[in-house]
């Protein structure tokens, strides 16, 4: 299979075919090799427009969502990001490929260091993954420019609010267990600005500010 042309048509078709236009994001999700991040047997399904199982019950996300997930962050080049939920590192790397650092929480030890492994042997180096509760955030390494949770949750977690730089923005999905709206929380001091992006559905964000299990 031509990896690379199926890239550029996951480009045109999927991406700029359904209104993404940031030039940051479409540039990187054409260097990114989608089909490194799931199991060889995946490989030739890499491109299509769905998610794919990664393992212990989770997914890697529709093409389009990343690439909306990321434009909406609103990155320019140069800064500090947070991703929640690592999976097998494909939203890490993209994100890797605009910001300057990645700090990237998986809550299953197997996922984290698969996802190690992927991102070392494509030369990720900016993107650190800790094992724990993401939706506690990393408050060690805080404040983030953006913060983004590639996870339904039933409510904000609100620890990631508090982890937000003043301008910061901070995407995720949010809603029942079937279904949720794409959400983006623009800090502006002590004001909180939400925008809606449609619906979505994504795995269960597990955590104290997320669902028990």
């Amino acid at each position: 299979m031509n990896f690379e042309r199926a890239r550029g048509r996951m480009i045109e078709e999927q991406l700029v075919g359904r209104g993404l236009s940031d030039p940051r994001v479409l540039a990187a999700m054409a260097h990114v090799e989608r089909h490194r991040f799931v199991d060889e047997a995946l490989q030739e399904r890499a491109y299509d427009d769905k998610p794919l199982p990664i393992g212990a019950r989770q997914t890697i996300s529709q093409p389009f969502m990343v690439g909306l997930m990321t434009q909406t962050l609103e990155l320019h080049g140069g800064e500090r990001v947070l991703e929640v939920g690592t999976g097998c590192g494909y939203q890490a790397a993209v994100l890797a490929e605009i910001a300057a650092n990645v700090f990237s929480i998986e809550r299953m030890s197997t996922l984290a260091a698969a996802a190690r492994q992927r991102l070392d042997a494509l030369g990720y180096f900016t993107v650190a993954i800790r094992v724990g509760d993401g939706t506690l955030g990393w408050s060690e390494e805080a404040p983030f420019d953006a913060i983004v949770v590639s996870a339904g949750t039933p409510r904000v977690p609100r620890p990631l609010i508090g982890q937000l730089r003043d301008g910061g923005r901070l995407v995720f999905p949010i809603g029942e267990e079937e279904l949720q709206t794409l959400v983006r929380i623009r800090k502006e001091g002590t004001r909180l600005h939400e925008e809606y992006f449609g619906d979505c559905r994504f795995v269960k964000l597990v955590g104290r500010y997320g669902w028990d299990r």
